[in-house]
């Protein structure tokens, strides 16, 4: 993964259009990229313990040489830090250092810490720019790109957000060598979701290539932005989850179930969706949409990225009332996202009933 090797990317938006720039230079390169699109002076930067270890103070450094003036906020590590009060938290600090309407936010980190920043940067003072700049393959891919962003709520995952564009994602592959394998493997359960919803030769490249994929082969970066060019494109048409965007949710109507019914402790955010994904194809199915072959392909792609196709039992009722705390609930109909064949998926809202009712018929085939 050289250097320069990987074109930036653009997601058209209008005026809330930006670049996502593919580095690897150990984020060398961050305050040069943030100065072409934002005024140096006072910036508040965001990230967790684990991450700011490694990579603050050359960041930090970085950024004082370019003019700006970096604040730093050190929230917890994992999904403890998607809570209102952490916002809360934040927003107090960021208002005790004096930040302004002027100022901007960096989001350094994974997907936690870029979905924290995003709303935060939201909602502070109504709205000051901000920075993606993913640290892990899960953020890379997917969550730092497109604009949503949130908290969680007890009741269930990113159920408190907004629609809000980042000036720039800097997207530096190096930090991704950094990272435990584990962390790998989460993030490859999106990479898989963009091959299964809009991309077959990238499913089958994905089938080919897994085990070199990741130990980080150099071949990653190219994979990195077709997801990339798949969400940008997604994203273009469809910014506020009006209808296309809705692809975007493959695997996560279950995943995040998983992941309540887990207590948000037990799983990484990927080794969720990778279970969501398995499930949701195999309700399909049962819906009578699709084919076997497809079912078979996911598992055997999910397996052999190491995360796990089978969700944990739980009661019937833990499962609907996690369900039907579900964002895309509408009254009784909830929109659910079917895999076709691999490359196409069809979004409908169905019933809650008839989900719960599919859900039912792919537990008791395990």
């Amino acid at each position: 993964m050289r250097e320069g090797a990987v074109k930036p990317l653009r997601v058209n938006l209008g005026h809330r259009s930006y670049r996502i720039v593919f580095a690897s230079g150990g984020l060398a390169g961050l305050p040069e990229a943030m100065a072409r699109v934002l005024t140096p002076g006072p910036v508040g930067i965001l990230t967790s313990g684990h991450v700011g270890r490694r990579y603050l103070a050359p960041v930090r450094m970085g950024l004082r040489k370019r003019g700006f003036s970096p604040v730093v906020v050190t929230v917890p590590d994992g999904e403890r830090a998607k809570q209102l009060s952490v916002v809360e938290t934040v927003i107090g600090k960021l208002l005790a250092a004096g930040l302004d309407r002027d100022s901007a936010l960096v989001a350094l980190g994974g997907g936690v810490v870029g979905d924290l920043t995003g709303f935060t940067s939201a909602v502070y003072l109504r709205g000051v720019p901000y920075v993606q700049v993913p640290t892990t393959l899960l953020a890379q891919v997917d969550s730092s790109v497109g604009g949503k962003t949130g908290v969680n709520h007890p009741r269930g995952k990113n159920l408190i957000g907004a629609f809000y564009q980042p000036r720039l994602v800097y997207a530096d592959l190096g930090t991704l060598r950094t990272l435990p394998l584990r962390e790998v493997r989460a993030g490859m359960a999106e990479v898989i979701k963009c091959g299964v919803i809009r991309d077959a030769r990238l499913f089958a490249r994905l089938e080919a290539e897994m085990p070199r994929l990741l130990k980080l082969d150099a071949g990653l970066s190219s994979v990195i932005r077709r997801c990339c060019e798949i969400k940008a494109a997604v994203v273009e048409e469809d910014e506020c989850e009006a209808g296309l965007r809705a692809i975007l949710n493959f695997g996560h109507t279950m995943g995040h179930a998983i992941e309540a019914l887990t207590g948000y402790r037990r799983l990484r955010h990927g080794e969720a969706v990778a279970m969501g994904m398995c499930l949701e194809t195999e309700m399909a199915l049962r819906m009578g949409l699709g084919d076997r072959e497809t079912l078979v392909r996911i598992r055997a792609l999910v397996r052999a990225a190491g995360l796990p196709d089978r969700a944990p039992r739980f009661p019937r009722e833990a499962w609907r009332s996690a369900v039907l705390a579900d964002k895309k609930r509408r009254a009784d109909k909830i929109t659910f996202v079917a895999p076709t064949r691999i490359g196409r998926c069809e979004c409908m809202k169905i019933a809650v009933k008839d989900l719960m009712e599919a859900l039912d018929q792919a537990l008791e085939s395990r």
